[in-house]
């Protein structure tokens, strides 16, 4: 039998056309098997791409009403075909085939996982042929383009995002957060808010979805560079706000938790405690602990005498906060001596100057007793708040 190297259908319904075929009802026209059969034996590349023109046509002019029977039948020679041609070929099929509503799940499925991202681009992109685990295979081994179709599917689940924010590059991460079909595990959603920290498109496309967890937002907006954070700023401040007071809640329920569970700190506090108790608890006795370093004692001395929570007193003396400190030093008629070593407590005093120290002290002369002893009530109205984050007052 003599077989025409065409790109094209049979223009006539003779036995082997399209419509002999649809009209019987019947198995692919026997004349073309054997073309096939002849085309993959013969290894010419261009008889093979004819043919599988040949069927491409025979499939799109009737696959909609095929027999899951025929379907079968036509996905057994498409893929068997489809990896006997070259890569052009396999791209042109693609284009027509992968979005078809009853394309061959097989043959699909080899497309999708082709090396070649043009092939399997139109596959990874629309076919709803595909599987999660063809999906998976793919994401877990093929290129940064071929995650990034998968990333732009209508519909992405769990267990392919997992891998896609894990594995996929910037531009694949961003797509994949901003696309409002994809769907994230406990695991994704953390990813996403670790990768966010220091990434503002990131960020923005993760802080906009409204079905992140509010945990894994606190996440990202305790760790953000503040380069993100003004980003997200503008894109919501008040929700910015509200995650801000959720992240100081959050870091003050820790401090009390570590404070809690260190057998150092409560046996300070028993101590000081005792004192204060006894009308021991003096600014002497602050300032040896201060002298001394004993940085529980010196703290919890520091609440006591100023009525203020003792994790407020913490956070000004670890996020160096000078002003603070010597407003409290001098609404209590603290001395020079005495605010100096409390200041020196601050993690950053080793890098302190002979200039910085001079500033402080200029600082603890200017500022008046009555207005420093104003700006303490302030502090205390605003520590109520803050108490009942506190564990021990």
């Amino acid at each position: 039998m003599q077989h025409e190297d065409t790109g094209s259908s049979a223009s006539t319904a003779t036995e082997d056309s399209p419509q002999s075929a649809h009209a019987t009802g019947g198995p692919l026209p026997q004349s073309l098997i054997d073309e096939l059969e002849e085309a993959i034996t013969r290894k010419d590349l261009r008889q093979r791409a004819a043919v599988m023109r040949r069927v491409t046509d025979l499939f799109i002019l009737n696959g909609g009403e095929f027999t899951e029977e025929h379907v079968a039948m036509f996905d057994d020679v498409m893929s068997r075909l489809v990896v006997a041609i070259d890569s052009s070929a396999r791209a042109e099929f693609g284009d027509l085939i992968a979005k078809h509503p009853n394309a061959p799940t097989q043959t699909s499925r080899i497309l999708a996982l082709d090396e070649e991202i043009e092939v399997a681009r139109p596959f990874l992109l629309h076919s709803k042929q595909l599987d999660d685990a063809t999906l998976i295979e793919g994401a877990k081994a093929k290129s940064q383009d071929h995650l990034l179709a998968i990333s732009q599917r209508d519909s992405i689940g769990e267990a392919v995002t997992d891998i896609i924010v894990d594995r996929g590059n910037k531009d694949v991460v961003v797509s994949v957060a901003a696309n409002p079909g994809a769907r994230f595990s406990d695991f994704g959603c953390s990813t996403l808010a670790t990768r966010s920290c220091d990434d503002a498109e990131l960020a923005l496309c993760v802080w906009l979805r409204p079905d992140i967890p509010r945990q894994h937002l606190l996440s990202l907006f305790a760790k953000a560079s503040e380069e993100v954070v003004k980003q997200l700023e503008a894109a919501d401040r008040q929700k910015v706000q509200l995650y801000r007071y959720m992240v100081a809640q959050a870091k003050h329920q820790l401090q009390a938790k570590i404070r809690e569970r260190s057998s150092d700190y409560m046996a300070a506090r028993l101590y000081v405690e005792s004192l204060h108790q006894s009308g021991e608890l003096s600014a002497t006795t602050l300032l040896t602990f201060a002298q001394n370093r004993q940085f529980d004692e010196a703290t919890i001395a520091l609440a006591f005498i100023c009525n203020l929570p003792v994790g407020h007193i913490e956070r000004a003396i670890i996020h160096n906060q000078a002003d603070h400190l010597i407003v409290l030093a001098r609404a209590m008629d603290f001395s020079w001596e005495t605010t100096s070593a409390i200041l020196s407590m601050r993690k950053s005093t080793g890098n302190a100057t002979a200039r910085d120290v001079e500033s402080y002290r200029a600082s603890f002369l200017k500022l008046q007793p009555k207005t420093a002893i104003s700006a303490m009530q302030f502090y205390r109205l605003r520590a109520r708040a803050e108490s009942q984050l506190e564990v021990n007052q």
